[in-house]
């Protein structure tokens, strides 16, 4: 992995399910750029379509976008950062298991080194640390 300190990128998107895709997509071409090992980034891709698509099903609100942000500070590691207007922290909760969906926490919990939430003036910031 290159090791040039402190790269970070960060793009907006309306809160539409299309668009938890284009912030894949996104995601992955600078992954690529910062010569992350591609196991790493299906790794960071898979944690942002769930906290992205948390944020399209859970918490979106009239007029606010959903961020997404990477930073590597020049080590092994990668933060990932999607934030919402919705000031809902967001929980695990028992799921059956044959429902298509409540499990996107859980999975980032078991694919992060670690997570959490940020509060912000309008909103959260829910983050997550990967190695790469």
């Amino acid at each position: 992995m290159n090791t040039e300190s402190n790269r970070s990128w960060r793009r907006q998107f309306m809160p539409d399910e299309e668009n938890v895709a284009e912030a894949r997509h996104g995601a992955r071409i600078v992954l690529a750029s910062w010569d992350v090992p591609e196991d790493a980034v299906e790794t960071i891709t898979l944690v942002i379509s769930e906290l992205a698509t948390n944020a399209v099903r859970h918490a979106r609100r009239p007029g606010r976008t959903f961020d997404v942000a990477l930073t590597c500070n020049g080590e092994k590691v990668i933060e990932i950062e999607v934030s919402d207007g919705s000031p809902h922290h967001p929980a695990t909760r028992p799921y059956d298991p044959d429902a298509t969906s409540g499990r996107g926490l859980l999975l980032v919990e078991a694919l992060s080194e670690d997570w959490g939430v940020g509060y912000r003036e309008f909103g959260k910031g829910v983050w997550a640390r990967v190695l790469s």
